[in-house]
C-alpha cells in the first residue's frame, strides 16, 4: 500500500500560491508505526512518500519510519520504496547520504530563477541562494532527483530562463504545473504570455534531444507518451487508492484537497481501510459530464478530484482556466511530437515508444 505522511502542518515557507495553512502539529510516533504497519498490510510493497507542510521539519519521524519498514521488510519480505517532496532548505549531507543508500525518490520544490517571485521565507527572505545550494548538494548525491516547478501568473516572465537554468544545473528531470487555487489570479494576458514561454520551452526541448542530451519536461513528456501508448485508466489518478494521504492524527483521506472532509475521510492507521466507502468513490464518474464529448478527455487531468475541487469546489467540475491549460499543452506536445519524429525517428521511438509495436497495414 502506498502512503502519504503529513509529517507536519508546519513550514518554514511561506510561498504565495501555497493554499494550507501552516500550523505547529506534527505526526506523532505512534501514528508513523500504525502507517508503516498499514503500508505493509497489503500489497506486494510498500510505499512512503514523505510530506507537509515541510517535512525535514520532523527529519527524525523520517528516520523513525525508515527504520520501522526495514524492520517489516525482514518480517515480511516485502521491500518498501521512499518519496519525499521538500523545499530544500533543510536538507544535509547526512541526509541526503541515507536517502541515496535507501534509494529514496526526491522531488525538491524550486522554481528556479523566479523562486524569489513566489518562494520566500516566512519572514519574507528570499529563498534563491539557499535552494541553489541545497540543490547542488542534491544532485551530488542524487542526480535522478527531480526539480518541481509551480508556475504562478507573477513568474510566467521568467519561466522559460528557469527551465533552462535548472537543465544547466543539473536537473534532468523537470516537473511543472501552474498554480491553481484561491491565492493565484490568472487573467488572459497571463495566458498568453505563458504559451509564449511555453514554446520557448519547447524549441530548447527540442534542441537538447536532438543534440542527444535530452531532459525530462513532464507537460510536453506526459502529453506524448499519453497519445503515443494509448489512453490508461490504471495510470491515472484514483480517489482513495493510489497514495491516501495521513493526516498528522493518523486519519486517512481520498487525497490531499480532500483532508478535513468527512465525506472522504477513509478510516485511519490504527483500524485500517473503510473499504465500504472506499469501494463508493470507484463509482464516480472518471470523466467529467461537461467532458464527455471532448476529443482530448483522455489525454487531459480533467478525472483529476484535488484539482477540480481545488478550482471549482467540485470533484467533478473542470475549471476554464485548467482547461485552456490543458488544451494549450497538448497543442503544444503535439507540436514538438510531429518535429522530432519528423527529424530523428529512431531517437523519437526510443525515448517515447520504445515498447510500443510499430502499426502495420
Amino acid at each position: 500500500m502506498n502512503l502519504t505522511l503529513h509529517l507536519t502542518e508546519n513550514c518554514n515557507m511561506d510561498c504565495a500560491y501555497c493554499v494550507h495553512e501552516k500550523k505547529p502539529v506534527r505526526m506523532s510516533e505512534a501514528v508513523v508505526d500504525a502507517a508503516v504497519d498499514l503500508a505493509f498490510s497489503t500489497g506486494k510493497n510498500a510505499g512512503l512518500c514523505f510530506f507537509g507542510g515541510e517535512p525535514l521539519l520532523e527529519s527524525g519521524l523520517i528516520y523513525r519510519a525508515i527504520r520501522r519498514c526495514m524492520l517489516k521488510t525482514i518480517e515480511t519480505g516485502k521491500p518498501a520504496y521512499y518519496k519525499m517532496t521538500t523545499n530544500g532548505t533543510l536538507l544535509t549531507e547526512r541526509f541526503l547520504e541515507n536517502a541515496h543508500a535507501i534509494r529514496m525518490g526526491i522531488g525538491l520544490s524550486f522554481e528556479g530563477l523566479a523562486q524569489d517571485t513566489c518562494r520566500r521565507f516566512k519572514d519574507g527572505a528570499p529563498s534563491f541562494e539557499i535552494v541553489e545550494e541545497k540543490a547542488k548538494l542534491l544532485l551530488k548525491h542524487m542526480p535522478d532527483s527531480y526539480a518541481m516547478m509551480t508556475i504562478a501568473p507573477q513568474a510566467v516572465p521568467q519561466y522559460a530562463e528557469s527551465v533552462k537554468y535548472l537543465y544547466a544545473l543539473g536537473f534532468k528531470r523537470i516537473t511543472a504545473t501552474i498554480a491553481y487555487g484561491k491565492r493565484v489570479h490568472w487573467t488572459d494576458e497571463d495566458l498568453e504570455l505563458l504559451r509564449a514561454q511555453m514554446q520557448e520551452i519547447a524549441a530548447f526541448f527540442e534542441e537538447q534531444f536532438l543534440k542527444g542530451d535530452p531532459f525530462f519536461f513532464s507537460p510536453i513528456d506526459a502529453k506524448i507518451r499519453d497519445y503515443i501508448r494509448g489512453y490508461n485508466p490504471s495510470e491515472r489518478c484514483h480517489l482513495g487508492f493510489r497514495q491516501m494521504p495521513v493526516t498528522p492524527d493518523g486519519s486517512l483521506y481520498a487525497c490531499t484537497q480532500f483532508i478535513g472532509d468527512p465525506d472522504y475521510k477513509l478510516g485511519d492507521v490504527f483500524r485500517g481501510v473503510d473499504r465500504d466507502r472506499q469501494q463508493c468513490l470507484v463509482k464516480r464518474a472518471a470523466t467529467p459530464e461537461s467532458c464527455k464529448d471532448c476529443a482530448l478527455k483522455t489525454r487531459c487531468t480533467n478525472s483529476c478530484g484535488c484539482t477540480n475541487r481545488l478550482e471549482t469546489g467540485n470533484e467533478n467540475t473542470v475549471s476554464p482556466l485548467q482547461c485552456s491549460y490543458e488544451r494549450m499543452t497538448i497543442a503544444l506536445a503535439d507540436e514538438v511530437a510531429d518535429r522530432l519524429f519528423a527529424a530523428d525517428e529512431a531517437a523519437f521511438r526510443k525515448r517515447f515508444a520504445a515498447d510500443v509495436p510499430e502499426k502495420t497495414e
